[in-house]
């Protein structure tokens, strides 16, 4: 979440807004595009074996063609993996993330700390 994290903060959102973010994207002043692929991403990484046609049928009233939101599969999987693969290896985050404010650091790196 740091590398993911460091990119929007540097490039779309203040440390504030990406805090709001995390800790309750449904009321973050997002678009209502924006959160249905959120939760449909959560969904992908929580409960995959219940992700069904009215969830792609959802996203696909935003607009997005199935392309996409195979790509939105394919990305919330992959970061799904390599997160969970980072966690059991006990890899720890590079110190320059030591740059984003503390409080953003707190909600994107809860259980590991910067050494």
């Amino acid at each position: 979440m740091l590398a993911h994290g460091a990119v929007l903060r540097k490039n779309f959102f203040s440390a504030e807004e990406l805090v709001t973010i995390v800790k309750d994207f449904h009321n973050a002043g997002l678009t209502a595009e924006e959160v249905a692929i959120m939760a449909f991403a959560q969904k992908v990484v929580t409960r995959a074996n219940q992700v069904n046609e009215r969830d792609i049928d959802e996203l696909r009233q935003f607009g997005l063609s199935d392309e996409e939101i195979l790509d939105v599969i394919h990305a919330s999987a992959a970061r799904s993996f390599f997160s969970k693969t980072l966690d059991a290896t006990g890899a720890v985050p590079d110190k320059a993330y030591l740059e984003l404010e503390a409080a953003l650091i707190q909600v994107l790196s809860p259980d590991r700390p910067i050494p």
